[in-house]
Order: structure tokens, then C-alpha cells, then sequence
């Protein structure tokens, strides 16, 4: 029988075959593990921005994919790790679903109605992980962790400002796909692993192979200009496939593998803050009202999900 493996961000039992989680300070390596998701994914969307001006967006997405899987594939040969499918329906569906649906749903979303709100929407993923989370894995949000539940999803919504966007709706309707493909993969994820052990950084190497194929398929078959391969873009697609691709993909399913889904879930929605701010901050344009609500309300979700995880901590060391 598989281990349980839902447990508060701060009380963790972290799992035999990643050797960094053997270390003393193991306790903190997930919270700080979300902190560098926040902050490489959020600063990911202005790089993104960037690369599309060298490189058409179906293109772009499948070198980006491509990149990272060549970068897991060396580590798991560098570190000496098999790369035996262990379970291949689910790996397939991962795949298909939190990489290439993802990204390609999001690209789409992007040549559709630009990089502006539509995009924003694949951050609705914590709420369609918190409405599969409850009956597919049977995991609830319980007492306190609805405050920081309510507040983190009210600073969503204040960022997104659902009533001013004024994009097509299908364009809009494909940012909330790549959201539930995220969400499904992240479902499929935890099912797999409370059926069956496997190597973590192995499962994200396939998750990627998988993903990349009908990226490159899509970007071969739909006619577009060529990629610019300019110093500057080398420089971009390099950081964003093994920076923001294979680096935060692994430490995404580690994340899985330790704390509820839905928890993870809002935990990353420190990403949109950051891609807000790094935005602002390199334009110099002005923040508005609704987006310093929704990042104070983000804020104060995020630290009430670690006060209560640090409380339960102190509770069951305690004992």
C-alpha cells in the first residue's frame, strides 16, 4: 500500500528518493520550493512576452518544451536515476493534459486575445483543483484553511477584474481551458501517486517528452514566420526551459507529492502577483486599486496557509 501523501505544508515526511529532502532543514525546503515557483513563474510571463517577438508562439512553446525535456533527461542520466515508465496510462495523461493541453490552450489564448486578462485566466486553476479536489481525491478544506482559501481567491479575482475584460469570449474561454488542464494533470498527479511509488524527477521527464510531442507536431503543421534565433532569444529560451520548465515542473510534483492539491494550488498563486509587479515595475506604469487589493488579499491567504501549517507543525511535534 502507498502512503497517504497529503499533510500540511509544514509537516512534512518528505518521500525516500529525493535525497534533498533528507537533509536537517527538509522542513522548509517546500515553502521555499513555492517561493522560487512564485517567483520564476511569475517573472516567466515578461520573459514570455519578450520571447514572442523573436519566435512565433507555436514554435516557442514547443522549443520551450523540447528544451526542457532534453534538460530532465540529463538529469536524471547525471543522476544516475532510471527511466522506466512506471505507469503508463497516467503518465500519458499527464502529460497531455498539464503540458501540452496547458500550453497550448495558454499560446492559443495569447495569439487570441493577447497577453493581457485572457491570459490571467489560467490562474483560475485553484479553483477548478479545489472543485475536482473534493470528489475525485476526497480532499476538503477544513476550518481555518477556508479563510485563507476565501481570501486567496478574492485577490484572484480582484487581479483578473472579471468584469472589465473586454476580450472575445472564445479567447477568454481558452484561457480557462489551459486552467482546467493544469487543474486535471494536477489531479492526475496525486492519483498517480497514491497508487503507486515512482521516481519524481523521472515522472517529469515523461510528463515533458509526452507534452512536447504534439507541441512540435501543431508548430510544424500551422504555417508561421521563423524563429529568430538572436542572442537575445537564446539567452530567453535557455532560462525559460531549464529555469521555468524542468527545474519548476519537478519542484511543481514535488509540491504535489506533499501537501493537498487544492493547497498547492493557492500556494502558487504568489505567480500572478509577481508577474504584475516585475511588469509594472519594467514599463513604469501606475498600479491600479484592484490589482493592490488583489495582491493584499493573496498576500494575507498565503500567510494565514503557512501560520496554520507552521500551528499544525508546532501541534503534532508536540505530541
Amino acid at each position: 500500500m502507498v502512503r497517504n501523501t497529503s499533510s500540511s505544508i509544514f509537516s512534512l515526511h518528505f518521500p525516500r528518493d529525493d535525497s534533498l529532502m533528507s537533509l536537517p532543514s527538509a522542513r522548509w525546503l517546500i515553502p521555499l520550493a513555492l517561493f522560487v515557483l512564485s517567483i520564476t513563474w511569475g517573472y516567466t510571463w515578461v520573459l514570455a512576452k519578450q520571447a514572442l517577438e523573436h519566435a512565433p508562439p507555436y514554435a516557442f512553446a514547443a522549443e520551450r518544451c523540447v528544451g526542457g525535456a532534453v534538460a530532465l533527461l540529463l538529469a536524471v542520466m547525471l543522476t544516475g536515476r532510471s527511466m522506466r515508465l512506471m505507469a503508463p496510462g497516467l503518465t500519458l495523461a499527464i502529460g497531455l493534459t498539464q503540458v501540452a493541453g496547458f500550453m497550448l490552450f495558454q499560446t492559443w489564448a495569447l495569439v487570441e486575445g493577447g497577453p493581457g486578462k485572457t491570459a490571467v485566466l489560467i490562474f483560475t486553476m485553484p479553483i477548478w483543483t479545489l472543485l475536482l479536489a473534493w470528489p475525485l481525491l476526497g480532499e476538503r478544506i477544513r476550518g481555518k484553511q477556508w479563510l485563507a482559501a476565501l481570501s486567496t481567491l478574492a485577490g484572484l479575482v480582484f487581479i483578473i477584474e472579471p468584469w472589465n475584460m473586454h476580450s472575445s469570449l472564445f479567447s477568454k474561454f481558452l484561457g480557462v481551458m489551459a486552467a482546467l488542464c493544469w487543474a486535471i494533470g494536477t489531479i492526475l498527479v496525486k492519483r498517480l501517486r497514491s497508487r503507486q511509488q515512482v521516481d519524481l524527477l523521472a515522472l517529469t521527464a515523461w510528463q515533458m517528452i509526452v507534452g512536447a510531442v504534439p507541441l512540435v507536431l501543431l508548430a510544424w503543421l500551422i504555417p508561421e514566420r521563423p524563429t529568430d534565433w538572436s542572442l537575445s532569444y537564446i539567452g530567453i529560451i535557455t532560462f525559460l526551459s531549464v529555469i521555468s520548465t524542468a527545474m519548476c515542473w519537478w519542484l511543481w510534483i514535488i509540491i504535489l507529492d506533499r501537501v493537498p492539491a487544492w493547497e498547492a494550488s493557492l500556494s502558487v498563486l504568489g505567480t500572478p502577483v509577481v508577474a504584475i509587479v516585475s511588469s509594472r515595475l519594467l514599463t513604469g506604469e501606475e498600479f491600479k486599486f484592484t490589482e493592490m487589493a488583489g495582491i493584499l488579499l493573496i498576500g494575507c491567504g498565503l500567510a494565514l496557509l503557512t501560520l496554520i501549517g507552521w500551528a499544525a507543525s508546532r501541534s503534532s511535534s508536540s505530541k
